[in-house]
């Protein structure tokens, strides 16, 4: 049993290490690097990772592509003639089928249910529309959008064209044309990401080449990241968390090296807490049978005491105080407290060191 508590998982951060920018050139990070078997950790670079990977290792990346998702509309009201009013924040959370959209609205208390919203272009012109459906909490709208062109790609396109880079509520700044690139992993593929699978970042296509001339393997799975990487535990106790739904895929050859690896006792190193909820979340469905390809939606809570079956090392950025991905982060180092203990001991470590945190920060690289 988990006897945990949220507020076992804080840990005290100075503003001034939340990492504003990216770093000047991609994959020049620094890293913490852990033995998961004993909590042991050092300092080193990301630069470096091609030294702690051994040949036949499988790494496994995340190739969900960010999707500009913050869009500006305008509420109009429902009486013939009357004018736009108010500038309304609209982040897209997930798509719901049909032209249907969740997400959250901001501000939000008085968007109610059948009211329309208009999404205007740099030019003025009205790129897209769409109405209320449903209401939930803490801002959660269902929206439908007027068809474009009857398209998803021509969707997409507006996106492109209109939207933001959904830059985390952390990164005290307005979105930069420099985003769209750098929010970005150089192997997205997959539209769907509301926020970027931040231990991708780093890598560079050299790095991925040098790697592969290493003789480590290289796949990609699909997890589509929600703004419930965000949100708050509303609960006191690990045991009562109720974890986000995100959307995943496994493809044939993903699944085949996933297989052929561990048939092989080959290690498995998720880049990313999404390729660890992908690949858990895969090994329960299956049963101790082989993998199979998939596409399916994951709510798993790795925490303290998890069981993995596949994740045999991990890549990831530092996380947020009381967050879930901060407890996955620690059920990889080790049983119960263990875990917890030497991750927070790494985290005062990387403070004291002024590593720099969260998705344009630094990484740790558990193995």
């Amino acid at each position: 049993m988990n006897n945990l508590s949220i507020s076992d998982f804080h840990y005290d951060l100075p503003e001034d290490l939340i990492a504003q920018e990216p770093p000047a050139d991609r994959g020049t990070s620094r890293m913490l690097v852990m033995d998961r078997a004993t909590g042991a950790f050092h300092d080193d670079f990301f630069a470096n990772l091609g030294s702690h990977l051994r040949p036949g290792d499988l790494l496994v990346l995340n190739d969900s592509r960010v999707i500009p998702a913050r869009l500006y509309a305008r509420r109009t009201l429902r009486r013939e003639g009357e004018k736009p009013t108010g500038r309304i924040e609209v982040m897209l959370t997930e798509p719901a089928g049909d032209n249907r959209w969740r997400a959250l609205v901001r501000p939000g208390r008085k968007i109610a249910i059948g009211e329309r919203l208009v999404f205007p272009a740099p030019s003025g012109a009205i790129a897209l529309e769409a109405e209320v459906l449903e209401r939930g909490q803490f801002g959660e709208r269902l929206l439908e959008f007027a068809p474009v062109q009857s398209s998803t790609d021509a969707f997409f396109d507006v996106l492109d064209q209109i939207g933001h880079t959904p830059l985390p509520p952390y990164i005290h700044r307005d979105d930069a044309d420099a985003d769209r690139e750098r929010y970005q992993t150089v192997f997205a593929r997959e539209r769907g990401s509301v926020a970027a699978p931040t231990a991708g970042l780093h890598f560079t296509p050299a790095l991925l080449e040098q790697l592969s001339s290493k003789a480590i393997e290289i796949a990609r799975v699909t997890l589509h990241v929600g703004l419930g990487t965000f949100a708050p535990l509303r609960v006191e106790r690990v045991d009562q968390v109720r974890l986000h739904r995100e959307r995943y895929t496994i493809a044939a050859a993903a699944a085949e090296a996933i297989n052929r690896a561990l048939a092989e006792r080959r290690r498995i190193v998720a880049v990313g807490t999404t390729v660890v909820r992908t690949l858990e979340s895969a090994a329960l469905a299956a049963q101790n049978a082989e993998i199979q390809p998939q596409s399916g939606v994951t709510d798993i809570f790795i925490s303290p005491g998890f069981n993995f079956r596949i994740v045999g090392a991990l890549l990831t950025n530092f996380h947020l105080p009381q967050s879930s991905l901060l407890m996955l982060v620690s059920a990889i180092t080790g049983p119960q407290r263990t875990g917890l203990d030497r991750i927070l001991t790494a985290y005062r470590h990387a403070i004291s060191h002024r590593y720099r945190f969260f998705s344009y920060g630094d990484c740790m690289f558990i193995a």
